[in-house]
């Protein structure tokens, strides 16, 4: 036993050999010299016409891999020289900084910079105030654009969620071949919009007499039951409707699996209790069945509703808009900032687009946190 006070031992760092020091200091001025260099010399080369595509591709791979690669490894190797009682509390930022920096270039510089324009003349260079936003709620074919999108986000969505709930409930009761039903259904989801709307586009096609034989299959339908061929995309306001069924063609299997997948995760007890109590499949679906997944349909919903707020290309492959009165916001958006070269106006456009996303997303966020607070 020993006398007088204990000194408390603290760990030290592992001492560091001088050629190691200057190792990694030659390392980390090589990194900061070094990737500049290349980073403007991969520039360069994937911007030169003559060189192999394919090369182009293998450049740009290995730069955004190396370049992020390299950088971390440079940011690690200043934090390591900081204060030992600063490193841990800096790591975390330095390591979230770039993608902070890349979502502030990518996201909310792009938005700020539309809002801007939004304010300006047709060039983005003369400060108009609001007249951008008097042409939006005033012109003829953007209030068109308006009632359009309306429709789609309540009918899209509402047919889309009620027949994908219909085909999930109808499918979870096969005995054989669910899967392929399921996978059958699903399908269109492979299809982008743009060959979902040329698929449809030849569906619904119409050529005047003169013009030759009518090669579409509504037409083939029509005309089989003794009636004349139909110019069905001109047909107001009938046609919104009809590239309507093309996006609810699309979304039904999205909806289906999902729901499927909810409804497959109640629990068989409850199920088998209500009917014991003498429910019908009609009580058990309204009574047990909706209000266990209706979570899950809040979230099909939500997805729905955006994809329909910012549905464009099926209405542009369909063609003639205007003359069809088929015009949606994101439509009008891209003819007025890119085919009419208005940025001022498509700016406004935009605006008013995300203003109508951000209820939905706010409705979204209270939702899930109501959710965590029950549990």
């Amino acid at each position: 036993m020993t006398d007088g006070p204990v000194q408390q031992i603290t760990p030290t760092e592992p001492a560091r050999s001088g050629a190691e020091r200057v190792l990694r200091l030659l390392g980390a001025v090589g990194v900061l010299v070094g990737l500049p260099l290349l980073v403007r010399w991969a520039f360069d080369f994937t911007k030169s016409r003559d060189a192999n595509r394919l090369a182009i591709v293998g450049v740009a791979i290995a730069l955004g891999v190396l370049g992020v690669f390299a950088l971390f490894w440079l940011m690690d190797q200043i934090v390591d020289r900081l204060p030992r009682a600063w490193r841990e509390t800096v790591r975390p930022y330095v390591f979230v900084g770039p993608a902070l920096v890349v979502l502030s270039v990518f996201l909310i510089y792009p938005v700020v910079n539309t809002i801007l324009i939004s304010f300006k003349d047709r060039r983005g260079d003369r400060w108009v105030g609001l007249d951008n936003y008097e042409f939006v709620f005033t012109d003829p074919s953007m209030l068109r654009s308006l009632r359009n999108t309306a429709m789609w986000i309540v009918v899209v969505p509402a047919v889309a969620l009620v027949v994908g709930l219909l085909f999930a409930t109808l499918a979870d009761r096969l005995q054989r071949g669910e899967s392929i039903a399921k996978s059958v259904i699903f399908l269109p989801m492979a299809i982008s919009f743009v060959g979902a709307a040329v698929t449809f586009r030849l569906i619904y096609s119409y050529r005047p007499e003169g013009f030759g034989s009518n090669v579409g299959v509504l037409n083939a339908i029509w005309t089989a039951l003794g009636n004349e061929p139909v110019a069905w995309l001109t047909l107001r306001p009938w046609n919104n409707f009809f590239l309507m069924v093309i996006m609810i063609w699309m979304q039904t299997g999205f909806a289906m699996v999902v729901l499927s997948s909810a409804i497959k995760a109640i629990p068989d007890e409850i199920i088998e209790a209500a009917r014991i109590d003498g429910a019908t499949e009609w009580q058990v679906f309204r009574h047990i069945t909706v209000p266990s997944i209706l979570p899950t349909i809040t979230v099909v919903t939500t997805y729905m509703v955006i994809n329909a707020l910012k549905v464009f290309d099926i209405v542009f492959v369909m063609g003639a808009p205007e003359n069809n009165g088929t015009e949606v916001v994101a439509e009008r958006m891209l003819t007025w900032f890119f085919s009419r070269q208005n940025q001022g106006y498509g700016a406004a456009v935009a605006v008013v687009l995300f203003i109508a996303v951000i209820p939905v997303m706010i409705a979204n966020v209270r939702r899930f946190r109501a959710e965590e607070a029950i549990r």
